[in-house]
This record gives structure tokens, sequence and C-alpha cells, in this order.
């Protein structure tokens, strides 16, 4: 197999024009390859710059896991810190979690940043929203959001090689007008879903206002979770 690391994104549009795989750190697909083949010519992300940042404001889908740190909000951080074992998170890309993973670690959390993606087009380097990206299975660059007033997010236990442990991130967002809008998400085994209240009111009216959306469908344990996470985010907001 034949590696190429391109550094601009005009030769990463001529290696995927080449048919080159996109590899992440490749803990999703090694052992698919030792089985089925390696294929003959693969692409890392690792030298692209806009797919290297840790930012604020921004996260490269070639960033492996183990670099995401407070620079990014903690909503992200703990989910990124929550995946694997160690030498997973030394390997996983942002990319590979995002757009080769069935279990998307960090997908709850860039829901709740109400983050966009940048993806790579056959012309040109394009934004759109998460759901493209996770139908389409696009080559992603890297994720872009505002930073929110507050975030959060707590993961359930689980067993290694059990099925997948509940999730629930949250981040609040402020508007221009000094308006709080707390956005809720929910991974409960494969299927993650997202939705979003006004919070100014405070908690009870925030939950009451959750619960006539899907995640009033949910069972008890999952709600159970929201309530308690929800509380815990906007409690210390409250009078500001």
């Amino acid at each position: 197999m034949q590696l190429r690391q391109p550094t601009t994104v005009t030769e990463a549009q001529e290696c995927l024009a080449q048919g080159a795989v996109p590899v992440g750190g490749a803990t999703l697909v090694w052992a698919t390859w030792q089985r089925d083949g390696f294929p003959e010519l693969a692409m890392s992300l690792r030298g692209l710059p806009e797919a290297t940042a840790v930012e604020p404001e921004s996260l490269g889908a070639a960033v492996v896991l183990h670099r995401i740190d407070d620079r990014v909000p903690e909503v992200l951080r703990r989910a990124a810190g929550s995946v694997g074992t160690g030498a997973v998170r030394r390997a996983a890309t942002v990319g590979g979690n995002l757009a080769g993973s069935s279990l998307r670690c960090l997908l709850p959390a860039a829901l709740v940043l109400d983050a966009r993606a940048t993806v790579l087009g056959p012309d040109r380097p394009y934004e759109t929203d998460l759901a493209e990206v996770m139908a389409k299975r696009h080559l992603l660059l890297g994720l872009r959001w505002r930073t929110p007033v507050a975030s959060g997010y707590r993961k359930q236990p689980a067993e290694a090689g059990g099925p997948p442990p509940l999730v629930v991130a949250t981040a609040v967002h402020a508007d221009g007008d000094g308006r709080h809008r707390l956005r809720v998400a929910v991974r409960d085994g494969y299927d993650v879903l997202s939705e979003s209240a006004g919070c100014d009111a405070g908690a009870d009216e925030t939950l009451d206002a959750l619960e006539r959306t899907d995640i009033g469908a949910l069972p008890d344990g999952a709600r159970d979770m929201v309530r308690e996470q929800v509380t815990d985010i906007l409690g210390p907001l409250a009078g500001r």
C-alpha cells in the first residue's frame, strides 16, 4: 500500500482523483484490510494545515483524539476523552470517528455546538451540515462552531464490547439579543437525536419544553439523564 500525505487541498484533490482511500488512524479499518486486502493507494490528511487545527472555534479532521484539550469547549473535550483507551485516542482521528464509525462518539458534542463541517468536494472545499456528512460520507476537513456560554457531557459507564453507552451532551448558546438557547443531543444505542429549547426561564420550563420534543419519547433512564444534565448546566447560569 502506498500512502500519500498531501500538504495542500489541491494535492488532496489530486489524490482523490487517483482513487486514494482516505484514512485517519486506521483504527476502524485495519482488521478489514488484513482480512480483505490493503488498498493500493491511501491518503492521510495529517500534513494538511486545514485538517490539523485545534482552536477555540475549530477542529481539524486529522487531529487525533488525545490532542483535543481545553482549547475547545468542554463538551467536545470530554467526548474525545471518553473514547476507547489511551492507545486508541492516540491513533483515532476526529474525521474517522465522525465519518467512519458507527458509534460516532463525537457527534452529540458536535451537534450541541451547532457545528458546521468543511468537506472536500470534487472541485473545492465547501461548508455543509453534519447530517450531510453522516449521510454521504464526505471527506471531512474540519469542524467550526461558535463558542457556547456553557457546555457539558455525560456518558454512562459501559463494558468493552457491549452495547453503546448512553450519552447526553448539552450546550447553551447566546443570540444577538442576549437570549439563551439550550441544545441537547442524546445517543441512545446507535441513534442520535438533537433538540433545543429556550432556557432563560430556568431548568424546569426548559425541561417541560424538551419533553414536548422527541426527547420526551426516550426511555425513562435516558430522560432522567437528560434532566440531570440540563439541571447541572443551567443551575450556574441562573440570574445571569
